[in-house]
């Protein structure tokens, strides 16, 4: 009988007009595997081939705006999920309801009776949870927690969507129980040692991160938007040019980067994407023609390797009125000195059309970057000084100590490709002023292991829209104390000083912006919360606290601040 060895993950809903989700399952055999929902929504695909495994992207349609319809998963007629002996409550499909004739005026900033809340929950850098019953060295993991939540009350208020903002696995920071499997296939005695180097390597690290029963039904159940980060390839991928030069010298990298490209495709990519993208992928339809599609993505990740202008990892999701733009702060680089640019010239055109495009139909412009846009001040003027002197603004032999630095201090965020931050700031700006600006504009970021809230000025005239850099990492991870501690001296009056002598000395260019920290810095693992309405939104931030009381006491997530951005 075919098994489902991973998933079902829920993760493209939209209820307002085609009434659609698509749902991301991978099975132990070739089937074909569907979807039926209570009321007669269904959906079912055929299963594809990639290195030896089967996955499928089953559409669902015939969904209802404004309800909540439990759904089975099966496999060839037979029913894989939910188990029979599930403990969960039953995994639903929840599309959002229309806004009546009681919603807001646009610019008016008071919510009608009518008006659906949409709750998005985001975070970074997530380590695999525990197994049940060994110690978890870096605390109880977020997701974990927020699934024995919602299972324990069902009728919690829950995520409307999950914004996963990078590194969902790290690629070369295994567990324990990875490197064991790792072992059992290679000698890690030769590199890339205990770090993976193939697809079907990857396979286990997504096996290990979304195999944990908790954070399975919570897939499973709220929609998730994903983006990679370093990580889910190398630490400091695609810092520099020399950086990329030196790397592929290397004789496991060209199999490293396109197993992670490839894999990502399959495991978080294509689930990014809405039915009508998925019917227009002509890589997608490659794969699903072929009885074995793994050299199509093979070659296609070689394209994108060696030109990452030709793949848009980027991408858009509209929940009503209000729009996510998910931006690729990692592969679509230009890492050419004195042309550094985060976004190619493609894919910046892109950002900026997507922003633009029908102001008067959003309340809030969501933009996620797995990289802050916004940084504590000192840590921005570091990154600013040291790619001045990486560029060669201060002569050779401070361009080799810059590139040093550059990679032992990981100094390659927004900060370190400056015309990059302006171009941004300069788009906010433009969205947040125009007569049919949104209420809000939010930069969702992770990364740097640390929460905070950021709010900037401009120099010359002020967005209408309020502005707001809400970073929030990690999920699951360790959080050192060198990290506590220079990220609060980041922050602090003696670090500005300390940066503006950085910028300074670099001669880099004043910015266009200034910023100061209006929540935070808080430490620990924990879930962002944006809930809107109208044109109001509130902010929240949960941390886990560990179970207290009685033995063996449950974690659970305690709100440790709350705030408008937008009354």
């Amino acid at each position: 009988m075919t098994g489902l060895r991973l998933g079902p993950l829920l993760r493209y809903v939209d209820g307002e007009s085609a009434g659609t989700a698509t749902i991301w399952v991978e099975t132990d055999r070739p089937c074909t595997a569907e979807v039926r929902c209570e009321g007669g929504a269904h959906g079912s695909s055929r299963t594809f081939l990639i290195a030896g495994h089967h996955y499928a992207l089953i559409p669902v349609t015939g969904l209802t705006p404004g309800t909540t319809v439990a759904y089975e998963v099966l496999l060839d007629e037979v029913r894989v999920w939910p188990p029979a002996d599930s403990p969960f409550p039953p995994s639903v499909i929840r599309t959002p309801a229309a806004a009546t004739p009681g919603t807001a005026t646009p610019g008016t900033g008071t919510p009608g009776t009518g008006t659906p809340e949409l709750h998005v929950s985001f975070g970074s850098c997530r380590w695999a949870s525990a197994p049940v019953g060994e110690p978890d060295p870096v605390g109880p993991d977020a997701l974990h927690t927020l699934a024995a939540a919602l299972t324990a009350d069902p009728g919690a208020v829950r995520p409307d969507v999950l914004i996963l903002l990078g590194d969902q696995v790290y690629a070369d920071e295994t567990s324990k129980a990875t490197r064991r499997r790792l072992a059992g296939r290679r000698d890690l005695a030769e590199p890339p040692g205990a770090e993976v180097a193939d697809f079907e390597e990857y396979t286990y690290l997504y096996d290990e991160s979304w195999s944990d029963p908790q954070v399975r039904w919570l897939l499973s159940t709220v929609p998730s938007c994903m983006i990679f980060d370093d990580h889910d390839v190398i630490d400091d991928w695609n810092t520099s040019a020399s950086w990329l030069a030196e790397m592929r010298t290397k004789p496991w990298w060209q199999e490293r980067i396109l197993s992670g490209l490839m894999s990502y495709w399959v495991y978080q990519h294509l689930g990014n994407l809405s039915p009508a993208e998925l019917a227009a992928d002509k890589l997608y339809a490659a794969v699903r023609a072929e009885s074995d599609g793994t050299e199509r993505l093979r070659e296609f990740a070689v394209e994108a390797d060696a030109d990452p202008a030709c793949v848009r990892w980027s991408y858009r999701r509209d929940f009503g009125r209000t729009r996510l733009l998910m931006v690729d702060s990692r592969a679509a680089r230009v890492l050419a000195e004195g042309h550094r640019e985060i976004l190619d010239p493609d894919e910046a055109r892109w950002v900026r059309d997507q922003a633009l495009t029908d102001p008067g139909d959003r309340d809030h412009l969501l933009i996620g970057t797995s990289l802050p846009w916004l940084l504590p001040p000192l840590v921005h003027d570091a990154e600013s000084w040291n790619a001045a002197l990486a560029g060669g603004e201060r002569g050779p032999r401070w361009a080799r100590f810059g590139e040093k630095l550059r990679r032992a201090a990981d100094l390659e965020h927004w900060a370190a490709f400056p015309t990059s931050f302006e171009k941004l700031a300069d788009l906010i700006a433009e969205v947040g002023s125009g007569p049919d600006a949104p209420a809000t504009v939010c930069v969702l970021s992770g990364d740097v292991h640390h929460a905070y809230v950021a709010e900037p000025l401009w120099r010359t005239v002020q967005p209408r829209s309020r502005v707001a850099q809400l970073t929030c990492s990690p999920v699951h991870n360790s959080i050192p104390l060198s990290i506590r501690l220079g990220f609060r001296f980041g922050w602090s009056r003696v670090g500005r000083r300390l940066g503006r002598a950085f910028a300074r000395h670099g001669r880099v260019a004043a910015r266009s912006v200034t910023w100061g920290k209006t929540g935070g810095p808080w430490f620990g693992n924990q879930l962002m919360t944006l809930t809107l309405r109208g044109r109001a939104a509130r902010l929240s931030l949960a941390q886990v606290r560990e179970g207290e009381g009685e033995p063996g006491a449950a974690a659970r997530l305690v709100t440790v601040d709350e705030r408008e951005l937008a009354p």
